[in-house]
């Protein structure tokens, strides 16, 4: 895994830009959940969304190993 990112010269943490991709995705998923009202099945939702955050950074990280 690569720990840091040369984006133009610039030294970015990798996990800062894994953290961007899955909050833009848990968005996206929050957003086709509010539309077709699944949130009426979770008993807490903003722990519920905190949770798919998590897992989304989660497959992220582990989906980025394999990027060249």
């Amino acid at each position: 895994m690569r720990y840091v990112i040369d984006i133009y010269g610039v030294l970015v943490p990798a996990l800062l830009l894994w953290i961007i991709v899955a909050y833009v995705l848990s968005a996206i998923l929050r957003r086709l959940m509010q539309r077709f009202d699944l949130y009426r099945l979770v008993w807490h939702r903003a722990l519920f969304d905190f949770a798919i955050f998590v897992c989304l950074l989660g497959g992220v990280v582990y989906l980025s190993e394999f990027l060249p």
